[in-house]
């Protein structure tokens, strides 16, 4: 029983994955592991797992970001606005990452000044960004984009979707940054015991200052993305999508409570709700009860987690 909670632990999330890859390669043999549909599955993916990357480490910290969809929009209206004005490509994508940091520091500094759980902080800043979003924009879409930046950010690299490459390029970069950076280290320290990690000298402050900055700009990312990718930026773009990143991160394995997880669980649970999605388009299932089930999939993690963490303790 030992043995098979250790196998578990490391290998449970990427069996479910492999099993469900299973299951609709043998309800749809003649479409779904094509190689142009499993492409499909990585593309619809990458942009959840930029998102849901920085979700990653507000949830690490026992925090959440619930304005990840509203900055999406913000950053990609932004984006559009400068485009259109003829400033250059490069210039407008370096600009945009850092007004998506600028308004995880916005959430980061009014979590260390007000006190207040993140889930309050960043359920108002989510209104807000939504609404300076609609105001600037007029409710409208911005189009009209240079080629350059469509093609650079939503093209492809061979036969390799870019989007597909950035997400993976992202996760190996925060894989590296939480498994062998002392900061890294010290946000986990942060996620498994706040008090203790402020008396072993881990300035609790700044590093949930710089938890929000890599949200902010993975949400940045996402939404530049997503506007490459729809060649406009949508006023309503990532509507519902914390959702999504929340899912992503919780289902990839990461501990809701804080201290426990890993970047490459959270490319896991961006797949797998990838494979749902693309599973349940191809076999015809209404996108209503895609939303039941992702709802599901969140509480049945995060009772697994609570679960798990109960019986470590009775041990």
């Amino acid at each position: 029983m030992k043995n098979f909670n250790k196998f578990w632990t490391k290998y449970g999330i990427l069996m479910i994955l492999v099993f469900l890859v299973a299951i609709l390669g043998i309800l749809s043999p003649n479409y779904f592991l094509t190689k142009s549909n499993l492409i499909q599955v990585f593309l619809q993916s990458s942009i959840t797992i930029v998102v849901a990357c920085g979700e990653f480490f507000t949830i690490l910290i026992a925090g959440i970001d619930l304005s990840v969809g509203s900055v999406m929009a913000l950053v990609g209206i932004i984006a559009g606005k400068l485009l259109l004005i003829g400033i250059n490509p490069l210039v407008v994508i370096f600009l945009s990452l850092i007004f998506g940091i600028i308004l995880g520091l916005i959430n980061g500094f009014l979590v260390n000044k007000t006190g207040l759980h993140p889930f309050i902080i960043t359920l108002g800043t989510q209104s807000i960004f939504r609404g300076i979003t609609l105001i600037i924009s007029d409710a409208r879409s911005v189009f009209g984009f240079p080629l350059a930046f469509n093609q650079g950010l939503a093209g492809y690299l061979g036969p390799i979707p870019i989007p597909v490459i950035i997400a993976l390029s992202l996760s190996g970069i925060l894989a590296f940054f939480t498994n062998y950076c002392k900061a890294g280290r010290n946000i986990y320290a942060l996620g498994g015991n706040k008090t203790s990690a402020w008396y072993s000298g881990i300035n609790v402050k700044l590093y949930t200052l710089i938890v929000f900055m890599i949200s902010g700009f993975c949400s940045g990312l996402g939404g530049i993305l997503t506007a490459a990718r729809l060649g406009a930026a949508e006023p309503l773009t990532g509507v519902g999508f914390e959702s999504t990143a929340i899912a992503a991160t919780i289902i990839g394995g990461t501990s809701f409570f804080g201290g426990k997880g890993k970047i490459s669980g959270v490319i896991v649970g961006g797949l797998i709700i990838g494979v749902i999605g693309n599973g349940m388009n191809i076999l015809s299932i209404s996108t209503f009860y895609q939303q039941i089930v992702m709802g599901s999939l969140i509480i049945v993690s995060v009772f697994f987690d609570r679960l798990v963490g109960l019986l470590k303790s009775n041990k």
